[in-house]
């Protein structure tokens, strides 16, 4: 057993679900339902170790090649069996073919192609013109809508060929007589009469039986006034029958309406995204996306990025997606699912009722999920150590880095150019001291130049012992210093460091094109393998340095595009700004206002208003 299973095993939920074990490849091996998933799947490892019990030695070869282990929570143990199907149609796992025994789920079928169609049980669903209800969670639960469905509306079950305006037989039989059959073979009823009915049926077949609910509990409620004890009980059997013939997944609450559903929950700097996708009243599948998230950005962000990412790829995009709340450019992201899909795409965020139940459903899959990775992550120990002892060997270095930081310069068109330092310890980062950098000294695009600024800037901060133990921890010496360039960034940060007396301060560069290292004082550079995680760590921390240098190079462009010219006037600080716009409106219009009206707003007076007119006229 792995330690990141080990792990998962550990945090499984006390909780109804479904659970997908998988092997080393990623191929799903069995998918299984459980009314308690932290018992039903411990389970199956505490049995094999005791040698077995009936019932689990069947899929004793697919517990030996799990590797890895998936769950998903549901409200139920019929929602369980529901999604189980679902994913098992969808993935074909082995082991389940021989413990399921290749059953489906059965339907009631309505035979709408006929001139007075039947209503019938089926586990088949072919393009004939009828009409599918389900799929239902047993035999059991069909038998009883089925029943309850005859006793309320009457219809033919027999099998005759009948058409509008034949006489197929010469007299009715039993149940025409207990007025279970309207007796279409004997024409004692007309189609156009009989198809109402049956549209009737197919009205309660689709869930609208609240009406039809609150008319039998009056029923009761006036059989038990009048001591009809025996009638009373005979409609309160009607009322439970329609209540597990309703029964299905909340999705299946949502019919006729096609939907996704994405919930999101964070801890730290990582994010889980649970996406539920609901179809025609079925959730056809779900599906978890791991985020790397800053503690600053906020969730309306995070949310928003998600969406446009996953339906710039998506294939299915439906008429609407709920989310836990408001994102950022609302507007923008329908517009771009609308163009996507080819209609009208909204976003909502369900408030009440049966869609807010299940996106707090979806939400504690998310935690579930975050706190299964952040589990993993925690005995992958061992692998993040891996990949920090591959880059030492590969750099010749004394020992793992078990601090590195990693730098980028970021810049539009030379105009206001950024730097970044990002740190990773032991493999992971450590967002609290990530530093930003505005260039001051190098004008225009020179990332040479740039990178020195930050680097001097960087190294001269903190000397041992000079701000005290916390401040001297978060400017803590590296044991690897990572540059995002080649060779010329590395030479120019070289430089910087040996300036500094940094002699022996590990320094590698990470090129672009073909992802090679370069050192200072080695002409080669160093290639890892395209599988090596060391690779994978180095290109973390380089993706992580440019979009921290982004983000910041961003806001600064939108806080200078969003500047006006009270930014700049003499003498005025945020408050008298917010009193000459609470006045005037605009610089506008403060431009064209007298001395005198200006020296009037408080705080102002008479000479700041000369002045200010001045700077406005000038």
């Amino acid at each position: 057993m792995t330690p990141e299973l080990k792990a998962t095993l550990a945090t499984l939920p006390d909780r109804p679900g479904v659970y997908l074990m998988k092997d080393a490849k990623g191929e799903v091996l069995y998918v299984g339902k459980a009314q308690s998933l932290r018992n039903r799947v411990r389970s199956y490892w505490q049995k094999q170790a005791t040698g077995g019990r009936n019932g689990y030695h069947v899929i004793r070869e697919a517990i030996d090649r799990v590797a890895d282990l998936e769950v998903t929570e549901v409200d139920s143990v019929s929602e369980a069996l529901l999604l189980e199907a679902s994913l098992i149609k969808r993935f074909k796992p082995r082991y389940n073919v021989r413990l399921k025994d290749d059953k489906s789920y059965p339907y009631i079928k309505v035979t709408l192609a006929d001139d007075f169609p039947r209503i019938e049980r089926t586990r088949k669903l072919p393009n004939d013109g009828s009409r599918y209800f389900g799929p239902y969670a047993s035999a059991s639960s069909v038998d009883e809508a089925m029943n309850l469905v005859r006793r309320l509306f009457p219809f033919r079950t027999c099998t005759i060929d009948i058409k509008e305006g034949e006489r197929a037989l010469p007299r009715p039989c039993l149940l025409y007589h207990i007025k279970r059959c309207q007796g279409p073979c004997v024409e004692a009823i007309d189609k156009d009469a009989y198809r109402r009915d049956i549209a009737q049926v197919e009205l309660f077949l689709e869930g609208n039986a609240d009406a039809l609910v609150d008319g039998l509990r009056h029923e009761m409620g006036f059989a038990a006034e009048q001591q009809q004890y025996e009638r009373a009980a005979v409609v309160r059997d009607k009322i439970r029958a329609i209540e597990r013939t309703m029964e299905s997944q909340k999705m299946a609450a949502f019919a006729r309406t096609e939907l996704d559903l994405v919930a999101l929950a964070r801890k730290d700097d990582q994010s889980a995204v649970q996406l539920f996708v609901v179809r025609n009243g079925k959730m056809l599948g779900r599906d978890v996306f791991f985020l790397e998230s800053p503690r600053d950005v906020p969730d309306d962000e995070v949310l928003g990025a998600f969406l446009q990412q996953y339906y710039a790829r998506a294939t299915s995009i439906p008429r609407e997606v709920l989310v836990p709340r408001s994102v950022t450019e609302t507007q923008e992201l329908e517009a771009f699912l609308s163009a996507r899909r080819g209609s009208n795409v909204r976003l909502r965020t369900p408030q009440r009722g049966e869609k807010r139940e299940l996106m707090d459903l979806a939400t504690r899959n998310a935690q579930e999920a975050l706190g299964r990775e952040a589990a993993r992550w925690l005995a992958d120990e061992g692998r993040t150590m891996g990949a920090l002892q591959q880059l030492a060997d590969a750099l010749n270095l004394t020992g793992p880095p078990m601090r590195i930081e990693c730098y980028d310069i970021s810049n539009f068109q030379g105009a206001q150019s950024v730097g970044s330092m990002v740190v990773f310890e032991e493999g992971r980062p450590r967002t609290g001291e990530y530093r930003r950098f505005q260039i001051r000294t190098v004008t225009g695009a020179n990332d040479f130049a740039s990178h020195q600024e930050v680097l001097r800037r960087r190294f001269r901060r903190v000397k041992a012992g000079e701000e005290g133990i916390e401040e001297e921890r978060r400017w803590a010496m590296p044991d690897l210093v990572i540059i995002d360039g080649g060779r010329g960034q590395v030479s120019a940060a070289k430089e910087v460091l040996d300036e500094l007396g940094l002699h022996e301060l590990p320094l590698v560069g990470i090129a672009k094109e073909r992802e090679e290292l370069v050192l200072p004082n080695r002409e080669a550079p160093v290639v890892l393998p395209v599988t090596s995680q060391a690779l994978y760590l180095v290109q973390r921390l380089r993706d992580e340095a440019h979009r921290f240098a982004i983000t910041y190079h961003r806001n600064l462009r939108a806080k200078k595009a969003t500047r006006s010219a009270f930014d700049d006037l003499p003498g005025v600080g945020p408050k008298r700004r917010r009193e000459l716009l609470k006045v005037f409106g605009s610089a506008k219009r403060v431009r064209e206002a007298p001395v005198e009206q200006i020296a009037a707003v408080p705080g102002i007076g008479r000479s700041l208003a000369e002045r200010i007119k001045a700077h406005l006229d000038a």
